[in-house]
């Protein structure tokens, strides 16, 4: 990238600067305008920071561990389970979101079945979808449930407790 791009594409990122440093501009998209690969992007990121977050609750010492088993609960795979077990508690407007990232046209990863990508793409969309739209209620709830099931799945994958 050249620096003029670069520059160009600080600007519109990050705004002009006020006499303290702090970026004047605000984030001005609406969400349902956004591609849903975008809201993805973000709900990848809000889940990665939640999984890791609440981790903490578990171990605070061993970053190995941590990053192990945060790494298997973001995993499309997973996700995919996820938002399987949490469609019955979907709005209308939720399910048309999972549907738009569902749908959405990318590259699916060998570690993962087309489907499986498919709906961990929808599942990260909607929750990239609640985050841009400010409704932090909805977005923890759906991310905690999702937690739950994930957890409880790896529990009975590592044989931990029955199915």
């Amino acid at each position: 990238m050249k620096f003029d791009q670069y520059t160009r594409l600080s600007r519109k990122t990050f705004g002009d600067l006020d006499e303290s440093g702090t970026p004047t501009a605000r984030f001005a998209a609406v969400p349902p305008e956004l591609h849903p690969l975008v809201l993805a992007y973000i709900g990848d990121g809000f889940f990665n920071l939640f999984v890791r977050t609440r981790l903490l609750h578990f171990e605070q010492n061993k970053v190995r561990v941590l990053h192990s088993h945060g790494s298997r609960m973001v995993s499309a795979t997973l996700q995919a389970y996820a938002l399987r077990a949490l469609e019955d508690e979907l709005t209308e407007e939720e399910r048309a979101v999972v549907r738009r990232g569902r749908n959405a046209k990318s590259t699916v990863p060998k570690s993962a079945s087309v489907a499986d990508y498919r709906y961990s793409t929808g599942f990260e969309a909607l929750l990239g979808f609640l985050y841009l739209k400010g409704e932090n209620t909805r977005l923890t709830e759906l991310a905690e449930h999702a937690f739950a099931i994930i957890s409880r799945k790896l529990a009975n994958l590592d044989g931990s407790c029955e199915e």
